[in-house]
């Protein structure tokens, strides 16, 4: 499955951001989709993911700020990010996690102003 996110930008710290992810096939039978990030000389984290029965798990820098979503019609997986801080920035990579393997998509850039 090839995973395209979007939605990434430029904010000011506290401002609100919302990334998209769609997915190439139906992600109906994917058991976990979520959101990784990379800050610039750090090593990839997890952020949030969401299981097909709805439920999340957050990082906890991102709990009551980020909220994901998913929507296996539109096979799209989202992330709402608000009362964002510097500290968020990074690029953040869209995760699909499912007996078949594990997929990336390319990644987008969020950068929070202080």
């Amino acid at each position: 499955v090839q995973l395209q996110a979007s939605g990434g930008g430029l904010v000011e710290a506290g401002g609100s951001l919302r990334l998209s992810c769609v997915a190439s096939r139906s992600i109906s039978g994917i058991a976990y989709m979520g959101w990784y990030r990379q800050a610039p000389g750090q090593e990839r984290e997890f952020v949030a993911h969401v299981m097909n029965g709805g439920t999340t798990h957050y990082e906890d820098s991102v709990k009551g700020r980020f909220t994901i979503s998913r929507d296996n019609a539109k096979n799209t997986v989202y992330l709402q990010m608000n009362s964002l801080k510097p500290e968020d920035t990074a690029v953040y990579y869209c995760n699909a996690n499912s007996i078949a393997g594990i997929y990336w998509g390319k990644g987008t850039q969020v950068t929070v102003s202080s």
